[in-house]
């Protein structure tokens, strides 16, 4: 499937990138960097609504659809010929069973979105983030970018979910031999129909596209794609800026508000922070930018980390990991499940008796409860617990010893697969973002951070991050009350003497 290596620039020279009326400009050499390539085709102002590729494509697909798909969020979303061939592709419409909130639907029920319309949206809010930056032509916009980048950034925005297992997030929990979805995603960008979509259709090498959705450590990505990735990954990104919302009205809950279209309409992108150009908003970016992260914090802790859909991603967790330790399940063949298929998958008699039965009360809505629960000024016991989270096995040692010396105490069967450990991913709250005055208030200078515009720390919501995440052991519902009645005289000493082991 795969064909020799070529050379995109000269592809992109060779396409016809030239707009009406001429509208094309060679990317010269500035003092001090490298020259790119000449016949770098680059965005003039002006020319990206009469702009078209020597096959007649436009810059972006919604200048001239050919199809829309009625979305939840934003009414209808444009799509191209190119656009729907991607869609229609094998691994994109496997997101269709993905569910974007893993077990959350079992508590609220409406929560049965997925992945698919996640990237859909994803897609749509990379357009218009790039057609509000086209609009302020080289006033902070984006004058002088690569069309490449631009496509790059929007086939990116489409595909940068395409590589997620069964369940979303959860799996990638367990660690090695789990490697990331964005690896994930990068073997299915490269190597399945999608390599040959992005070759034949959009003249974009596999590998650029997979490079900025899963930068590769040590690689130098083009100098506008490093711009542009901000838009994808980062405080201003599409991804959030979607996910957010969707979730939010899915679960029929207030939390999720955030006023998208005022916060990409103060992008800009600034020449010189900290001697590169960035991507920025300006002052009336601040208060939609505000809502995002609190958004993000209520989400969080209403609904990510809802005690019953934690305890349900445990339970998975446990199950695949029993399956792949027993050999009966590899991390390859894990890629190409959907919700369904893994569980069904789990449940066959070939499988452990530990995934079998958990996958049984996964079915049955049977979540485990929680029998002790630790937060963060509990010291060094939270500290010990919380540095089990990058260490599955050793997590399940643990578990597993818990559940023997439980049943020794307690003089009742306990299964080792029935004391599990609920340990939160620690949440990044950093806000790289800097603010651009046209007209500064006094004290304060034309470009400053987001500490300096607001006043407000990651520090700040970390604290409180802190404070909310908590670490729980769960049980099944029977094992519950004589686990609660002797949690001081039995529980909690048992489970400090063991990490000290």
């Amino acid at each position: 499937m795969k064909e020799q290596p070529r050379d995109w620039l000269a592809l992109e020279s060779q396409a016809g990138l030239t707009g009406e009326g001429g509208r094309l400009a060679e990317v010269e050499e500035e003092e001090g960097e490298e020259a790119a390539p000449a016949g770098t085709a680059v965005i003039q102002p002006g020319m990206w609504q009469p702009w078209r590729d020597q096959r007649g494509f436009p810059l972006l697909p919604d200048d001239n659809p050919i199809s829309t798909v009625r979305d939840s969020l934003y009414d209808l979303i444009p799509l191209g010929p190119r656009e729907i061939k991607l869609i229609g592709s094998a691994p994109f419409l496997r997101l269709q069973k993905v569910k974007q909130l893993g077990f959350v639907y079992r508590i609220w029920p409406g929560a049965t979105h997925t992945r698919y319309e996640h990237s859909l949206g994803c897609y749509h809010l990379a357009v218009r983030a790039v057609r509000a930056l086209l609009q302020r032509g080289n006033n902070g916009g984006l004058h002088g970018v690569s069309l490449k980048s631009v496509q790059t950034l929007i086939v990116a925005a489409l595909l940068h979910d395409i590589g997620h297992y069964p369940f979303s997030h959860v799996i990638e929990e367990l660690g090695h031999p789990i490697i990331a979805h964005e690896r994930v995603g990068r073997s299915i960008i490269e190597n399945s129909e999608i390599a040959s979509i992005l070759e034949e259709e959009y003249q974009l090498s596999p590998e650029r596209v997979a490079d900025f959705i899963d930068p590769p450590p040590g690689k130098r990505l083009p100098e506008d794609d490093e711009l542009l990735r901000s838009l994808l990954s980062g405080a201003l990104d599409v991804d959030k800026l979607d996910y957010l919302p969707r979730d939010a009205r899915a679960c029929n809950v207030p939390y999720g508000g955030v006023d998208v279209a005022r916060l990409q309409g103060a992008l800009r992108i600034h020449p010189a922070v900290q001697g590169q150009r960035r991507i920025v908003v300006t002052h009336k970016g601040i208060s939609p930018l505000h809502s995002l992260l609190h958004a993000r914090q209520e989400m969080f802790d209403n609904i990510y980390w809802h005690h019953t859909n934690r305890a349900f991603q445990v339970m998975l967790m446990r199950a695949v990991q029993e399956a792949l330790l027993a050999g009966a399940l590899s991390a390859e063949r894990l890629t190409g499940l959907d919700d369904a298929s893994l569980l069904t998958l789990l449940a066959e008699p070939q499988m452990p008796p530990a995934s079998q039965a958990l996958t049984e009360a996964l079915e049955l809505r049977r979540p485990y409860k929680d029998a002790l629960e630790i937060s963060r000024p509990a010291g060094q016991l939270f500290q010990r617990l919380d540095a089990l989270y990058w260490d599955a096995q050793r997590r399940r040692r643990l578990e597993q010893a818990l559940a023997a010396e439980l049943a020794r105490a307690l003089e009742t069967e306990i299964a080792d697969y029935e004391v599990l450990i609920d340990i939160p991913r620690p949440v990044n709250w950093e806000m790289d973002v800097w603010v651009w005055f046209a007209n500064p208030p006094v004290g304060m200078e034309p470009l400053v951070t987001w500490v300096q515009a607001t006043g407000l720390q990651p520090d700040d919501l970390a604290r409180y991050e802190l404070h909310q995440r908590r670490i729980r052991v769960l049980v099944p519902e029977r094992l519950r009350a004589p686990l609660r009645a002797h949690r001081q005289d039995l529980l909690l000493p048992l489970l400090q003497r063991l990490l000290e082991m």
